[in-house]
């Protein structure tokens, strides 16, 4: 069996049983997350350096799922990394991730590209981050359920001899703050400056001529999608050969409304915990709004996972949180600061300068087809490079279901596509079609 192909296998197997690692307490004053150690690397320090994208520390990360080989361990070595960024408001901030240099060279023209992967939902408690979760596929120890379903991914694109750098947010991973859920900003920022981080670790074989692409589903599709509207303003010495949007959230009033209920209703108090994390002016809103449950139903989130927020808070309605009996969309239409916030999160406003693939569902009603497509039109009406495609799958029943499908079916198409970016191929936009498209 071709070693590509066998990696690509052994992944997907691995992926699939995740065979259950247990973390290690330490003996010191480490925060410790529903049982979990967090490791005294996610502590940022004190003082942070001035320029975005700059090394604040490494430490080589052990990946669980490896295979032995004649070149060296596949898919590669990984660095576990943290980061200086800027956050929404301006101010410095330490952002946790991890590097992995492939074992495969890369078969394509040119230098070996680079690909920064913005995860999908992960949680909001520390033990989530996406960069434990490639060291640890699986924490179940009876108070967290920690799922690295991220890895599939990254080992697909690693198979294809392109280097990846994984971000975990602001706040998710790093133990200064809480995770700013769906923040635009944060995630823009913290995606493209894991790029700028990924070029200085020692080792790498990424250059200054490497191509650069995004890769993103849900949460990861809405950070692709803002970092390759911003990347022109903020990043200018980072240039994109190609971004993969899935399921972007580029509407949170919408997406807001249809995770009311779902089995993903827990979602709804990362955000409004990130929300006032962002812009703490916002708090006396909450206060006035919030039941005493909801408190306590925030506050448990705050250090829950996707596998905890499912099992505690599935097809919760936010009713249940206020001292009025009013949902959280209520309470949006009712202020016009959180308007204005929410107002200034949505995506879709600024033509990306380069090539761009936004995917989603047809049946998707977790995160909205709809406001989806609509981002594919604001796009394509600014003039932007958009490969728009409607994932036509039946409806599952199922809310979460709708939106995890789109995720599978189609990730073999987005890594094509985004190696062909990385490849040099140009993009051809169906911006003509979006008329016929659902």
């Amino acid at each position: 069996m071709p070693v590509r192909i066998r990696l690509l296998a052994t992944a997907v197997a691995a992926a699939a049983c995740l065979c259950v690692q247990t973390l290690q307490a330490t003996v010191s004053q480490a925060e410790v997350s529903r049982g979990v150690t967090i490791p005294a690397f996610y502590d940022p320090p004190a003082t942070l350096p001035t320029a975005d994208g700059t090394l604040i520390r490494t430490e080589p990360l052990p990946l669980a799922l490896s295979l032995p080989s004649l070149p060296g361990p596949l898919p590669g070595s990984a660095t576990r990394l943290m980061y200086k960024s800027t956050d929404s408001a301006g101010e410095p901030v330490a952002v946790t991730g991890a590097y992995i240099e492939p074992t495969l060279p890369w078969l394509g023209p040119g230098a070996r590209p680079l690909v920064a992967l913005a995860p999908g939902t992960m949680g909001q408690g520390d033990q989530c981050a996406a960069s434990m979760g490639l060291q640890y596929p699986l924490v179940l120890n009876g108070q967290t359920v920690s799922v690295g379903y991220e890895d599939l991914s990254i080992y697909r694109l690693l198979a294809e001899g392109v280097a990846v750098v994984v971000t975990d947010y602001v706040g998710l991973g790093a133990t200064d703050r809480l995770h700013t859920y769906v923040n635009r900003l944060d995630g823009a920022h913290a995606v493209l400056d894991a790029v700028r981080a990924a070029r200085s670790v020692p080792g790498t074989s990424v250059t200054a001529a490497s191509r650069v692409g995004l890769f993103g589903y849900s949460q990861g599709g809405g950070v692709t999608a803002a970092a390759a509207e911003l990347q022109p303003e903020y990043a200018p010495d980072v240039t994109l050969s190609g971004s993969y949007a899935g399921a972007p959230p580029a509407d949170l009033t919408a997406v807001t409304a249809a995770i009311d209920g779902s089995d993903l209703a827990g979602a709804l108090g990362w955000a409004v915990n990130g929300f006032v994390q962002s812009d703490p002016a916002l708090r006396p809103i909450l206060d006035a709004h919030l039941s005493a449950a909801g408190r306590v139903a925030l506050t448990d989130l705050s250090t829950m996972c996707v596998g905890d927020a499912i099992l505690a808070y599935g097809s919760t309605h936010s009713t249940a949180w206020t001292t009025d009996g009013s949902s959280v969309s209520d309470i949006i239409g009712e202020e016009p600061a959180l308007q204005a916030f929410l107002d200034d999160q949505r995506i879709g406003t600024t033509a990306p300068a380069s090539p761009v693939r936004l995917a989603t569902g047809v049946s998707d009603d977790l995160v909205p087809h709809a406001q989806a497509r609509r981002l594919a039109v604001d796009w394509c009406h600014e003039g932007a490079n958009v490969t728009y495609v409607p994932v036509v799958l039946p409806d599952a029943g199922r809310a979460l279901l709708n939106h995890l499908e789109p995720l599978i079916t189609d990730q073999g198409d987005a890594v094509a596509w985004l190696t062909a970016r990385l490849s040099g191929v140009p993009a051809v936009s169906d911006c003509w079609t979006m008329p016929a498209q659902p």
